[in-house]
């Protein structure tokens, strides 16, 4: 009689927990700092190749600085909630900039931070950002090195001719990684509306991807970033931006639907696939013209809400 033997890696979360620490802090532009993050845990932490949207977990140090013991196992986050609310930390949700791993395998992870100071718009991760120096330590939750079935990841344009990509402040670390790991010979176009003119950064986009940093000003998210989006698809309707006040976070995408909806069979070949993140209110928006109104099929597109206006986010 045969017996299986059992799989290491299915009895383990694909997803590990790091203990990191700030190597260079950077103010890459009015909105946005850059932290490099090292520390002998992150060795095992992330995937170069394939990083795309990749999110993972960041928590940062409670009142005391002290930061949470997790073990590294299937259950820490549930070990994490079971701390006190007082001494667990702030858990928030990043995308990976930037993974560099040299040929010894050190590791180091680069986030870009949205600052948010206006008063009453700080939170936990902002504030920490903003006086973030080097030798402050956070945890980094994020995929096992070689493991690519935790989820994370939403990009996924299979074999589409091309790729639209669109977002606000808090999509822009993610639609830049995704545009510098897209092949030579890739197509499309990205929109990136961010606060202020000098929010544009440097991201080395394939050549045949056309880049559109769109600056609103003082103006509502999404402002900008709408028509414009609608304008290159032949609309030229400024709709209002969608309320969804007491809504949950739009989620949508061609292997998960948050609103419940049937989901058809995957089609890979397209004429173009859609990537749009950011205020849930600014997506849902864009997502009704799209699907509802230009008849886009679902299996084209990702539709992320990743904050909601006024509200507070956690986790």
């Amino acid at each position: 009689m045969s017996r299986t033997r059992p799989n290491p890696q299915a009895q383990q979360n694909p997803f590990g927990v790091a203990r990191a620490t700030v190597e260079f802090v950077e103010r890459v532009s009015p909105t946005f700092v850059r932290v490099t993050f090292g520390g002998e845990d992150l060795r095992e932490i992330g995937n170069p190749e394939r990083t795309l949207d990749q999110r993972i977990k960041l928590i940062f140090p409670p009142a005391s600085g002290e930061l949470p013991r997790l073990a590294d196992d299937a259950d820490w986050y549930a070990a994490w909630l079971a701390i006190p609310e007082a001494e667990r930390g702030s858990m928030r949700t990043y995308s990976i900039r930037d993974l560099r791993v040299e040929p010894d395998g050190a590791t180091r992870l680069v986030v870009d931070f949205v600052l948010h100071l206006a008063p009453g718009a700080t939170g936990p991760a902002s504030l920490w950002a903003s006086r973030a120096a080097a030798g402050d330590e956070l945890l980094i939750i994020g995929p096992r090195r070689g493991r690519l079935d935790g989820g994370g990841i939403e990009f996924e344009p299979g074999e589409a001719a091309g790729v639209l990509l669109a977002g606000d402040e808090t999509a822009a670390p993610a639609i830049a990684r995704v545009l510098e790991e897209l092949p030579a010979d890739a197509r499309g176009i990205a929109f990136i509306e961010v606060p202020e003119a000098g929010d544009r950064l440097p991201v080395a986009a394939p050549a045949g991807v056309e880049l559109r940093w769109l600056p609103r000003g003082e103006a509502l998210h999404g402002t900008s970033l709408i028509p414009e989006v609608l304008a290159h698809l032949g609309e030229r309707a400024e709709p209002a931006i969608e309320d969804v006040a007491g809504e949950e976070l739009l989620w949508e995408t061609p292997q998960y639907s948050g609103l419940g909806e049937e989901i058809g069979p995957r089609h890979d070949r397209h004429d173009r696939y859609y990537w749009i993140a950011g205020e849930s209110g600014v997506v849902t928006t864009l997502r009704r013209h799209l699907v509802r109104e230009l008849g886009i099929a679902r299996s084209q597109v990702a539709f992320m809400g990743y904050w909601r206006r006024g509200v507070a986010m956690k986790g």
